[in-house]
């Protein structure tokens, strides 16, 4: 568990956005403010659909933050940008009144373990709760 400190409360909170894919090309995204989501499905097809989170999901992805100690992880978090291998980079960034937080994550980062892991904790989070709200439009 990271170090908690949470100078972000809830009540100031403005939105939620993530991108991610191979650096190049950052085709998969998610804003919340917009509700614009966009991602390649299994089949290497562009799908686009509005997409709101409800008021529960984007409190449960805060705290879930809160927890992991998002706040306190740095800002830059690359990777080799020498090696072969297409890292795949993720952008998280939760936006509040007076202040956001912004996180530039690559799948081959060499930082602490821990926090290697706490960084793909809330990406994990953060896609089951889209993989949730889609499936509920689909209902």
């Amino acid at each position: 568990m990271m170090i908690k400190n949470a100078p972000y409360r809830y009540s100031d909170f403005q939105s939620l956005s993530i991108e991610y894919g191979i650096k190049d090309s950052l085709i998969n995204k998610y804003d919340s403010k917009t509700g614009d989501y966009q991602y390649l499905n299994k089949r290497d097809s562009l799908v686009k659909i509005h997409l709101r989170l409800t008021s529960d999901d984007l409190l449960y992805l805060h705290h879930k933050a809160a927890d992991l100690g998002f706040w306190d992880f740095p800002a830059d978090e690359t990777g080799d940008t020498a090696s072969k291998e297409k890292p795949v980079r993720y952008i998280i960034e939760f936006k509040y009144k007076k202040k956001s937080k912004r996180v530039v994550f690559d799948s081959n980062y060499g930082g602490d373990p821990k926090l290697v892991d706490a960084n793909k904790q809330l990406i994990k989070e953060i896609d089951q709760s889209l993989t949730t709200a889609e499936n509920r439009l689909k209902k």
